[in-house]
């Protein structure tokens, strides 16, 4: 019997309050009708629904990992919400956007990590390197952590960079071998991740096939048609949680390879 699945609250968007101008995404700071502030990732930007595909793939398994993520909610958008808005790309990111959107609760106040004036603790750091390496995140490097302070706590953010492998087309989940991810020597944490072992333990222990199946199934069905209108979400489902869980089978190849980069950085 799987375990209870986790379970994303739906919010509707009443209030566009400002954009974010952070990459090409052009995420947003807005008000739901539950009176709370998130920060919205919407699915007519950037790489699209794929983008939220891997935000909330990877939130969800950092969160399942025990580390701290913001509340991920589904926000949905109303087909006239921003019809006033006067910037006309705006405007137009929000007419694509209409349905089903992501969105992150706002931390308000926090603070951007700095790895030269905060300093993280092996377990904690190594955890974050080993979920980024399982998950093939390019995104956390020292000059765009995507980590933030929240009342002196560490709280990850921002993962939709992460399993870019689902943007190579068909049969993107089954490599040959076990993917090399040479990126990971840029993490903003290497340096502090020096119980790899002890992570990748936790993370088996962790990340059990139910757990990955369940937060695999969190993925709505339009995402998944607009992300690849060629193959039905159950199938397109199937391939994540098989990718997952060959990248887990294999832990012990992106471990060994980012122990070898962390000692290139000594």
């Amino acid at each position: 019997m799987l375990p209870a699945a986790p379970c994303l609250r739906t919010v509707q968007v009443t209030r566009y309050v400002t954009p974010l101008r952070e990459g090409g995404s052009l995420p947003a700071l807005v008000e739901a009708d539950d009176g709370f502030l998130y920060v919205l990732k919407f699915r007519g930007a950037g790489q699209g629904p794929k983008a939220l595909i891997a935000e909330l793939l990877v939130g969800e398994l950092a969160r399942a990992l025990g580390l701290r993520m913001p509340e991920l909610v589904f926000a949905d958008l109303d087909e006239a919400f921003g019809r006033s808005e006067a910037d006309e790309e705006i405007q137009d990111l929000l007419r694509a956007s209409t349905g089903r959107n992501l969105a992150l609760h706002y931390l308000s106040r926090a603070s951007t990590f700095d790895a030269l004036v905060t300093t993280i603790g092996p377990a904690e750091a190594s955890l974050i390197v080993w979920l980024d390496a399982l998950t093939l995140n390019v995104d956390r490097t020292a000059r765009n952590t995507n980590l933030l302070l929240w009342h002196r706590e560490l709280w990850l953010i921002d993962h939709g960079a992460a399993l870019y492998v689902h943007h190579a087309g068909p049969g993107w989940n089954a490599p040959a071998r076990p993917r090399a991810f040479p990126q990971i020597k840029d993490h903003v944490l290497l340096p502090q991740a020096t119980a790899l072992a002890l992570a990748d333990a936790e993370g088996h222990a962790r990340l059990t096939p139910p757990v990955i199946q369940n937060i695999v199934a969190l993925l709505p069905d339009e995402w998944l048609a607009a992300a690849d209108p060629a193959t039905p979400p159950a199938a397109q489902r199937t391939a994540y949680v098989a990718f997952l869980e060959a990248r887990l089978a294999a832990s012990a190849t992106f471990v060994a390879e980012a122990d070898a980069a962390r000692l290139a950085r000594i």
